[in-house]
């Protein structure tokens, strides 16, 4: 089967390898559909090996050169003994979040998704959505609507990213919200924040061209610049009180912006980084302290988050599909996806792959 495996830094190879082995006790074998390039595939790109083990995997025994891809769609074309949740046939969402079930501190109280052996479909496991085809074990399986495309069941993944950052920021009708950063997770943290129920919604970018692409998709966004706008008056201008807004989310990992957040955020208002930071950040602590704010993190999301994330997006109030910009086969997948990303100039937010074209 031909697939795009990651071998070292600017090193992704599109390839013949082996097709995938018949699914054994509680996998499900999948025709891929759809997968998206994640931020994360383009960091592996960049500077990785990060998340792809040079070693083998202490849980999964998964090691480079690795297939890439862990947002991703397909349908289920066989499923081993014990797999009763799908059949082939089924339209599926792929949770890629891959660890022990029992006997790990985290796993043993429904935090999967904190367990010190995790690992992930399409960065530390056998397969990956970057391929025609991928094993997955059962849990990673999610059935979807046929109301649901093939495009937004590869977007249920960095959905459920934003949608967990607005539930760690309790962000709650009513509220204001600031998103720093306009790339996907950030537009999506956006509409997120919106279906949550905020009501004034800020977003900072100095890319233009996505500030203007979030202006179409909600034309009540307000976008910032921070290269030509005071982020942080106008947030204050514009909010009750002039005392800032109640919720930042912090989805560029950029220092100059988690810094324009904590000021602009209100007294007793909360910070969530999303957004991961690949060095060392400063933030200035004492206003942390004298604004009484919490500072939280927001890592991936709770496994159980698939059907819900699969409602929002099926019944519209997360309209996800918005946030692409582009569409690609995979044998165009490194020039055209991951240099396209890579551009300076900016031109596209969410590009996806065809995999099955």
């Amino acid at each position: 089967m031909k697939a795009l495996r990651f071998y070292a830094a600017k090193d992704l190879r599109i390839e013949d390898m082996e097709d995938i082995p018949q699914p054994g006790p509680g996998q499900v074998a999948i025709k891929n559909k759809y997968v998206g390039i994640c931020g994360t595939d383009l960091h592996e790109y960049v500077a990785g090996p990060i998340f792809v083990p040079v070693e083998p995997h202490p849980f999964t025994k998964a090691q480079a050169p690795q297939v890439l891809g862990h947002e991703c769609s397909g349908e289920v074309t066989a499923v081993g003994e014990g797999v009763t949740h799908v059949k082939p046939g089924d339209r599926v969402s792929v949770q890629p979040l891959v660890m022990p079930r029992s006997g790990d501190y985290f796993a043993d109280r429904g935090l999967f998704h904190l367990s010190e052996d995790l690992a992930l479909v399409g960065l530390s496991w056998m397969s990956g959505g970057m391929a025609e085809a991928a094993i997955v074990n059962d849990y990673n399986a999610v059935k979807i609507p046929d109301s649901m495309s093939w495009e937004e069941g590869a977007l249920v993944e960095p959905t459920a990213v934003a949608v967990y950052a607005c539930e760690r920021g309790e962000v709650t009708a009513g509220d204001s919200v600031l998103v720093t950063g306009a790339g996907p997770i950030g537009m999506l943290a956006m509409l997120s924040a919106k279906a949550f129920g905020a009501t004034k919604i800020f977003l900072s970018d100095v890319n233009e061209t996505r500030l203007k692409l979030a202006k179409e998709i909600m034309p009540e966004v307000i976008t910032l610049n921070p290269m030509k706008d005071d982020v942080v008056a106008v947030v204050r201008e514009q909010t009750e009180g002039g005392v800032g807004c109640d919720k930042v989310l912090e989805a560029s990992g950029n220092e100059a912006a988690l810094n324009t957040g904590l000021q602009a955020v209100r007294k007793q208002g909360t910070i969530v980084q999303v957004g991961l930071h690949t060095k060392d950040s400063k933030l200035h602590w004492h206003d942390v302290t004298f604004k009484d704010v919490d500072v939280r993190g927001a890592w991936a999301y709770p496994t159980h988050y698939w059907p819900k994330v699969v409602d929002l997006i099926a019944s519209g109030a997360i309209p996800a599909a918005k946030v692409v910009t582009k569409k690609i086969v995979l044998d165009d997948a490194v020039t055209e996806g991951f240099d396209a990303l890579l551009d300076p100039s900016g031109e596209h937010v969410k590009i996806l792959i065809d995999v099955s074209a």
